[in-house]
């Protein structure tokens, strides 16, 4: 894992980046409760199927519940029959999946573009806000992104034999059943470039068909229109159109959520737009993934930015080969160094605004950046544009990554357990005094019954 400009040892990288890998997916997960609506609820269909024994009904305080396919709920069940608490068992999977799929990302990219190109598109995206924050929650957009991500990195490369086709259409079967058709629909690019290969194209729909028919053949034969209604109607087409699910945006949503979910490399975006990186018919599959997946998006009329996660892969992979050939002295490449170490040193002035970000919304927030943070932004910013300068962009790379994982660890360090305290319901739920939960409050609710185990009344 050693780029060839720096002078550091094979097995001192592999064991910092390790280290790294470690920290930020692993450390602190249970720092705080399951937050939010969903990953309590997620939570709690999961540990129905453990005790339960059903893994075919998906079950929320025992009513059958179809908004989403399987494969996170046995994920959790798995967590639970290995016998995790009710903290970890969701959660430990998902991280897993995720720094699983880092190191696959960087094997991958390593084989078709070189050490260095794979050493920063994987520094990217393990350190990117959006591929961190969705690898320590468990909802369903993590499991379904690197399931996808690894097939389309096969069909990057052009599947070599049956093996490859297979492997391929095993990881789109199981995006399937985390997320519904959703993959289907953003597999359209690879299966243009497999125009000349019908036989692996055709094998790789065929395999992935028989890994999640069984479950959605299963699901309607015992559930009968009632799934069928709910799972492809309201939750599937419906988010092209309805106006009923409360998450409309306009077309234009996913730019800020985009420049957002790369933080604190958003600045490398400028490296894109020359034209060197795209001459490789590699370079342009991903090119037509990320374009593709990001017009898919917009066109519906409900979003949320976890959408997103599927097109991180492809924009890490392009900016880390758009590092690689750029030349020491780019002008772009300098700025892009400075920036980024720049916007590293922000990430602790953001700690007070996360927890009332999360509970009143970002808009409503308050946001103040100290001005002793000014120096070290500048000093970092000067170091990291120097070594990029002298050749050394792999080392400036690596520091910028560090103290990414450096503040993260700090984040999750202070900043969990105010979270643990104002936006889940895991310590309000040891209160005996607890009897009921206000109907407008979903986060509440679904955090209450899942940690008390069993289904609050409504408060009158």
């Amino acid at each position: 894992m050693l780029p060839s400009d720096t002078r550091w040892t094979r097995p001192a990288i592999a064991a910092l980046c390790l280290a790294a890998l470690f920290f930020l997916y692993f450390f602190g997960l249970t720092r705080t409760g399951l937050l939010g609506p969903d990953e309590p609820r997620y939570a709690a269909i999961g540990q129905a199927m453990a005790r339960t024994g059903d893994w075919i009904t998906p079950r929320l305080w025992d009513k059958p519940w179809f908004e989403k396919p399987p494969l996170l709920f046995w994920m959790t069940a798995l967590g639970f029959k290995a016998g995790l608490d009710a903290d970890v068992a969701p959660r430990l999977p998902v991280a897993l999946a995720s720094a699983a799929f880092l190191i696959y990302f960087f094997l991958a990219l390593r084989r078709e573009f070189g050490e260095n190109a794979a050493f920063y598109a994987s520094i990217i995206l393990s350190t990117s806000a959006g591929w961190l924050a969705y690898s320590h929650i468990a909802v369903t957009d993590l499991p379904m992104s690197a399931a996808f991500a690894a097939a389309m990195l096969i069909v990057m490369r052009g599947p070599r034999g049956l093996p490859d086709s297979a492997t391929a259409g095993v990881l789109l079967g199981l995006a399937i059943l985390a997320k519904g058709l959703v993959p289907l629909a953003l597999f359209v690019p690879a299966l243009w470039f497999l125009r000349r290969q019908l036989k692996d194209a055709l094998a790789i729909l065929a395999v992935a068909i028989l890994i999640a028919a069984p479950w959605y053949a299963l699901v309607t034969l015992r559930n009968g229109a009632a799934f069928l209604d709910v799972f492809f109607v309201q939750q599937t087409f419906g988010r092209f159109a309805s106006h009923d699910l409360g998450h409309e945006q306009p077309f234009w949503f996913y730019v800020p959520v985009l420049l957002a979910g790369l933080f604190p490399w958003t600045p490398f975006l400028m490296l894109l737009f020359r034209k060197q990186p795209y001459r490789d018919s590699r370079a342009a599959f991903l090119v037509i993934w990320l374009i593709w997946g990001l017009v898919f998006f917009s066109v519906f009329l409900n979003k949320l930015p976890g959408y997103l996660l599927p097109l991180l892969p492809p924009l890490a992979a392009l900016i880390g080969t758009a590092i690689a050939s750029a030349n020491n002295r780019s002008i772009l490449l300098l700025w892009s160094v400075s920036l980024s170490a720049a916007l590293v040193w922000f990430i602790p002035s953001i700690e007070d605004v996360l927890p009332d970000a999360l509970s009143s919304g970002l808009s409503r927030s308050h946001y103040h950046v100290p001005a002793f943070w000014i120096f070290p932004c500048l000093a970092a910013a000067l170091l990291c544009s120097a070594l990029a300068r002298i050749g050394r962009r792999s080392i400036a790379i690596a520091i910028i990554g560090l103290a990414t994982t450096f503040t993260v660890i700090r984040l999750v360090w202070r900043v969990y357990p105010i979270l643990d305290q104002t936006d889940s319901a895991r310590q309000l739920s040891h209160s005996k005094s607890v009897t009921c939960v206000r109907p407008s409050d979903r986060s509440l609710r679904y955090g209450l019954n899942y940690y008390t185990n069993r289904e609050l009344p409504d408060c009158n």
